[in-house]
């Protein structure tokens, strides 16, 4: 089977899984999981083979693979059904099938009696399908179609449990942010299309390489904002936070491998396109720099476990835009696929770690002991992801946030054609988000894995919260092993992938990868730093923590509350109050925030300043329109119907059905038109 035939397969494979999925899930429920998991699996191995005949592609000294069918004939512009893979295509088609298949499997015991589970096996795997489209495409317009579904299977996934307001309210949320987007994003691939005559990426590129861009800055600005709603980056990340109200194996697939990384692919792919503007980079790098400073601190205040991480990815995406902005996309690609594999880990693990501690509060968790004696499997692969996270040598994340570095660094200092100053903001940025990643990670883990109070007993609930569904769990008590294998399975790339470097050369344009000796003791340094701070502050409030009751942490009566963790199967609580803004005495992030602490816990008070500049303005406007519908408009309906009924009622009563009124008032009628006509006439 040739290349061509295996890589087409590979996107395929999902889409059918899921049309059979949503064809069978009532009438054959026993197909639904192989349903799930086998193509999704079938189409990771597919991508594997595909990455392996590439060989690295280009930068093997491999052409990349291309192959198209016109799809219609459209006038103007064609429209092809095209393929372009080469290295970065392959290793990103491989880690979305690898991280895919074990979000599949994981959600096979994570959702197991879920009555909706066959709809979200299908939507998850459409959603896979459409991503492995956006990476394999050639054209932009078939690109787009893999973009677009991305975004309609997002509302529906973390709208699973649509009976609560809160999914409801963040799928919503998510779904018009990255239209808000699209928008501008859709605009700008006409007017690149419109230069270069076609929608072939192949073409697109050969255009900027000759110049035959008409307007790069305005091209650039245009698809930015497309990028910055669909990988969440300022000022459209707001909705990623707030995506935590789906099951946590969407959160998982979502951050680590589909939809925010379509953004920073994309942007990598047509790189030359950005890079013909100068000032588009630093367009990039300012927004890459307030991205990744600003989710830092916003996860360092956090209570939710899982919107730490999700802040979290936000600001690795910061990362990856700002080593695009310097413009070195095999860093940021080369980052993409290691944040993949550790984030992923980290959601799932986050899942498990939910599910014993029946909360998602870590100020609950610190409260508990011996969470890492009933879940060892989360214990030991989360400090894996959390060590990588944290950049912290030899684990992946070290390397490939190196590399992000080295690149700024070359930038600033004048050895790369990016601008300088785009290389001083993200190096400046980069190295002080360093320090605060690894303050965020470490403060996770020993809230999580630390606590003080006392042991939970396996069926312990929150006093504070409600009841719902639990988890299943295997007869003795642990978690099923469909959700703890992929744990293992993920924390060895999450261990061993930067260990590769050298070979991973030469998938990225053969493009070296080492580490620096300068910004390796910076990076590194600034994260010892912070975990070693962090760690100092929690040992100063851990006398707090013991001395406080699980379920005695209020929220915050000056912060907007945040939204409330509702996964009825996940959590094994409802809701639990507005506890990601809690005001907890035994919290070393409030130590080490200070006053910034309640600023940082609601975002930086962006949902306030969006609610006031645009949603209490539409609503203003929706109710002007209202009042006017009912008010004047219906008022001239209703008064032209009553005319209408007027009139029709004293003819009605004229209709007496006596032939001589008839003849008298055709009669009394004449009279008045002859002396009319008379009157008429002396005038004139």
């Amino acid at each position: 089977m040739t290349t061509t035939t295996l890589a087409v397969l590979v996107p395929l494979l999902p889409f059918l899984g899921a049309v059979a999925g949503l064809l069978l899930g009532r009438t054959a429920p026993g197909f639904v999981r192989p349903l799930a998991v086998l193509p999704t699996l079938a189409a990771a191995a597919l991508a594997v083979t595909v990455a392996v005949r590439q060989g690295g592609g280009a930068g093997a000294g491999k052409a990349p693979l291309d192959a198209a069918t016109q799809l219609t004939p459209t006038g103007s512009v064609p429209i092809d059904l095209a393929l372009h893979i080469d290295g970065f295509a392959a290793l990103v088609a491989v880690l979305v099938g690898v991280v895919a298949s074990c979000v599949q499997i994981y959600s096979t015991g994570y959702l197991r009696g879920d009555a909706r589970y066959p709809s979200y096996a299908a939507l998850v795997s459409l959603f896979t399908s459409a991503m492995l489209l956006v990476v394999y495409s050639g054209d932009l317009m078939v690109l787009l179609v893999g973009w677009e579904i991305m975004g309609i299977c997002s509302y529906f996934l973390v709208g699973h449990y649509w009976e609560t307001p809160e999914a409801r309210a963040a799928s919503l949320k998510a779904f018009l942010v990255t239209k808000l987007g699209d928008v501008p994003f859709l605009i700008g691939l006409f007017a690149l299309a419109a230069d270069a005559g076609t929608f072939r990426i192949t073409g697109i590129l050969r255009t900027v390489a000759d110049g035959g861009l008409s307007h790069p800055t305005l091209v650039a600005l245009l698809l930015l904002a497309g990028v910055a709603g669909k990988s969440a980056q300022f000022p459209l990340h707001t909705w990623l936070p707030d995506a935590m109200a789906g099951p946590t194996p969407v959160s998982a697939l979502i951050h680590a491998a589909t939809m925010v990384a379509a953004g920073i692919y994309f942007i990598a792919r047509l790189l030359p396109v950005f890079a013909a503007s100068e000032a588009a980079l630093i367009v990039l790098a300012v927004m890459a720099a307030v991205t990744m400073v600003g989710s830092a601190l916003a996860a360092l205040a956090q209570d939710d476990i899982k919107r730490v991480l999700a802040y979290s990815t936000i600001g690795q995406l910061g990362y990856m835009s700002g080593a695009l902005a310097v413009g070195d996309r095999s860093a940021a690609v080369f980052h993409l696929v290691s944040h993949g594999a550790f984030k992923a880990l980290l959601f799932l693990g986050a899942g498990v770690v939910i599910h014993a501690a029946g909360t998602n509060s870590l100020a609950t968790m610190s409260r508990m002991r011996g969470l890492p004696a009933r879940i060892p499997d989360a214990y030991w692969t989360m400090t894996v992801g959390l060590l990588a996270l944290a950049a912290i040598p030899p684990f992946a994340g070290f390397f490939s946030k190196e590399s992000v570095l080295v690149a700024a660094e070359h930038a600033a200092l004048d050895d790369s054609a990016a601008p300088g100053a785009a290389g001083w903001t993200v190096l400046a940025a980069g190295l002080l988000t360093a320090l605060l990643t690894a303050a965020y990670a470490t403060r996770l883990w020993l809230l999580a894995f630390r606590g003080q109070g006392a042991r939970p007993s396996p069926d312990h609930r929150p006093s504070t919260s409600s009841f719902a569904a639990p988890l299943p769990t295997a007869p003795d008590g642990k978690e099923p092993v469909a959700m703890t294998a992929v744990l293992w399975v993920l924390a060895v790339p999450s261990l061993a992938l930067g260990l590769g470097v050298g070979y991973f050369a030469q998938w990225f344009d053969g493009h070296s990868l080492a580490p620096n000796l300068t910004t390796s003791v910076l990076g590194t340094g600034a994260g010892l730093v912070g975990g070693l701070v962090t760690y100092g502050c929690w040992r100063h409030t851990r006398p707090l923590a013991a001395r406080t009751p699980i379920g005695a942490v209020t929220a915050h009566p000056h912060t907007e509350p945040a939204l409330t963790e509702a996964e009825a199967i996940e959590t094994h609580t409802a809701t639990y109050g507005s506890i990601s803004a809690a005001d907890d005495p035994a919290d070393p992030g409030r130590l080490l925030l200070g006053p910034l602490h309640r600023h940082a816990a609601s975002g930086f008070h962006l949902d306030a300043v969006y609610h006031r500049l645009f949603v209490r303005p539409a609503l203003a406007a929706a109710e002007l329109v209202r009042f006017l519908d009912r008010a004047v408009i219906d008022t001239y309906v209703r008064g032209a119907a009553t005319g209408t009924r007027w009139l029709g009622t004293a003819v009605r009563r004229a209709q007496t059905g006596n032939v001589q009124t008839y003849v008298s008032a055709l009669l009394a009628g004449s009279v008045v038109l002859a002396i009319a006509a008379v009157l008429v006439a002396a005038g004139a």
